[in-house]
């Protein structure tokens, strides 16, 4: 990760583009999600799910983004375990019955597990970060698509990665093969160690950037795009070993952006034109 990335990021989601509006947020309880959330909601929203693991702590946050912004009965919260497919499925159903219209679904839940931890026959992190995220996109995809030509808007589906994915090249080439079956051997996902959280953002961008030319936007009238928020000050590698801490620490200290700061390139991606399918977006622009 460079250390010379932009602070102090411009919001370029406004009242005009977000008022009104219906938008999921995934693993909205805190950092990044917390942050775009609350964005949403004082930006004039008119619903914000806070889709969270842990209702008690959506529901803290619910109280705070409300306490914050002075708005009410925009926030709601709802479960959603990206480590069980049948919370995913659950979550895409009662959204389908229930919202009217999509403008924004931002998966950024994620987890930095090491290998050994499991959920559904794979590693937690591809999981999580790749097999759930991809799951639930596709289970609401079809909804997006037909309530935004209902509503006359651009739904975007929003995929939050990283570009920490392409600094694991020789990882990715021990399982490139046959990656869903080679990161369940004991033995590479051993080898993979502290990277797997790296290779799982490899997977979803490359899963992505598949996917997308097959749903072009003028027939779905979806947009889907990659987004990277950069380093930013949050507690996703809270489970990572004390000396990895101890670096990311210094780094944070550094050149790290703030949670809010960060939660612009989200809420850029949630906006964003167009050109941006298919795309990897970072620091509120295109990227490479």
């Amino acid at each position: 990760m460079s250390g010379n990335q932009r602070l102090n990021l411009p919001l370029l989601a406004t009242r005009s583009t977000c008022s009104g509006g219906t938008y999921i947020v995934t693993g909205s309880n805190t950092g990044l999600g917390f942050e775009a959330a609350q964005h949403l909601v004082s930006l004039g929203a008119a619903t914000v799910i806070l889709a969270v693991r842990d209702v008690v702590a959506g529901e803290k946050a619910q109280h705070a983004i409300e306490s914050t912004t002075g708005v009410t009965g925009v926030a709601q919260v709802w479960p959603l375990d990206l480590a069980s497919f049948a919370s995913v499925q659950g979550f895409a159903h009662r959204a389908i019955a229930e919202l009217a219209r999509i403008d924004a679904l931002i998966e950024n839940a994620g987890v930095a597990a090491l290998p050994g931890v499991d959920a559904e026959g794979y590693p937690l992190a591809i999981t999580v970060n790749v097999l759930s995220t991809l799951l639930l996109a596709v289970l609401l995809l079809p909804h997006m698509s037909e309530t935004g030509r209902k509503h006359s808007i651009l739904p975007r589906l929003v995929v939050v990665g990283s570009r920490v994915g392409f600094d694991a090249r020789d990882k990715w080439e021990m399982v490139q093969d046959d990656p869903l079956a080679k990161v369940r051997d004991q033995d590479i996902a051993s080898a993979i160690g502290l990277q797997l959280y790296a290779i799982s953002k490899l997977f979803e961008t490359f899963a992505v950037r598949y996917l997308a030319p097959r749903i072009p936007v003028r027939r779905t009238g979806v947009i889907v795009n990659l987004v990277c928020p950069g380093l930013c000050k949050t507690d996703l590698a809270r489970n990572a070993p004390p000396e990895f801490q101890t670096k990311l620490r210094q780094m944070h200290a550094q050149f790290g952006r703030t949670a809010e700061d960060g939660s612009r390139t989200l809420l850029h991606a949630a906006v964003a034109g167009e050109e941006t399918h298919g795309c990897l977006l970072h620091s509120c622009e295109m990227g490479e």
